[in-house]
């Protein structure tokens, strides 16, 4: 029985079955193109049977970040007119999240995008971001018009960007709050 392409986990199969989910009857050539766009290629090089190898229930012989390219592989092959992502890079690492991102960018160009983050870098790019508060939109605009309106969406990135390079420390060394 295979599972319903609706479903981004991953199954007790191999890293191609995972992928060809997304679009059953695609070609081999597809599929690889759909591995290459998420950056599974390159996770595809370090494993010792290639596409062919097993990943386990839930993806459990990968990272975190690796089920997620493989998920976003599927979604590029399956050409899905809307795409629904909550959270997509918000425990990647540097490399995955490059890896993601350059997916999603190409996801964007036949496909609308709903994407659900509090990772900024996430939506920069978007057409349009509604910026939540209490359950309800405060704000709506690219980026940019964001920036420029000085509201809450400005405020938070604000903060992000003043935070960066903050690290915690043990009370008692230097620079550590007493």
């Amino acid at each position: 029985m295979r599972p319903s392409a609706r479903c981004s986990g991953l199954f007790d199969d191999t890293l191609e079955g995972n992928i060809r989910v997304g679009r059953p009857g695609a070609t081999d050539e597809e599929v690889a193109e759909a591995a290459r766009t998420a950056g599974v290629d390159e996770i595809v090089e370090r494993l010792p049977d290639g596409l062919a190898t097993r990943v386990g229930e839930g993806g459990a012989s990968l990272s975190g970040g690796e089920r997620q390219r493989v998920s976003v592989a599927r979604a590029v092959l399956k050409r899905a007119p809307v795409v629904l992502l909550d959270e997509a890079t918000a425990a990647l690492d540097p490399e995955n999240e490059k890896y993601v991102q350059q997916a999603l960018r190409i996801l964007m160009r036949d496909s609308i995008l709903l994407v659900i983050a509090h990772q900024l870098s996430t939506v920069v790019a978007a057409d349009q971001i509604l910026v939540l508060d209490g359950g309800r939109i405060c704000e709506r605009g690219t980026h940019e018009e964001l920036l420029a309106a000085h509201g809450p969406c400005a405020r938070f990135w604000e903060r992000r960007r003043r935070s960066r390079g903050w690290r915690l420390v043990p009370a008692g060394e230097a620079g550590a709050p007493r």
